[in-house]
């Protein structure tokens, strides 16, 4: 007999190099920037790592296993489009979010003016309570790449809860 853990941790991240004349998104909003994610989709990084990190806890493959970056259809996809095939395999198993913690790492432009929107978005997306959801931006000190403006990251840790059926 197996057993079913009622709770699941999972963990993810993404890291995008920023140029000039690409757009920026992030949870599915574009922030106003000179430079945007090199990427074969929209270089949503909080999608993206939203994503690994619930395939991780439900101990499945990454992101890009699952929407591979050599398959043409999802050349400029949209990243939320990734996030609903996500919960509906997390519903599928029975599970459901029961909270999110995000980590946005850039330089600039600041994360915090955007803050809401990206976070009401996500629980949008989601289909989950605007309680269950924490995302937070921090730069990285002017160190390295992320540092100097050139590239973008984001950490994500999910619980996912079993969901009972009453």
């Amino acid at each position: 007999m197996t057993h079913k853990p009622r709770l699941r941790i999972g963990h993810g991240f993404d890291l995008h190099r920023l140029e000039p004349g690409r757009r920026l998104i992030i949870g599915g909003i574009e922030l106003a920037h000179d430079r945007g994610c090199v990427a074969h989709s929209d270089g949503d990084v909080l999608f993206h790592a939203v994503v690994d990190s619930i395939f991780g806890a439900l101990g499945l493959d990454d992101l890009g296993s699952v929407f591979p970056d050599s398959d043409p259809q999802w050349q400029g996809a949209g990243s939320g489009q990734f996030v609903k095939e996500a919960i509906r395999q997390a519903a599928q198993g029975g599970y459901a979010i029961g909270n999110l913690d995000a980590t946005i790492v850039l330089q600039r432009p600041k994360v915090s003016p955007y803050k809401e929107q990206i976070c009401r978005n996500l629980v949008s997306v989601l289909g989950c309570h605007r309680s269950q959801v924490n995302v937070k931006g921090k730069t990285h000190e002017l160190v390295d790449a992320i540092g100097q403006g050139d590239a973008i990251s984001c950490h994500v840790v999910v619980l996912l809860e079993e969901q009972t059926i009453v």
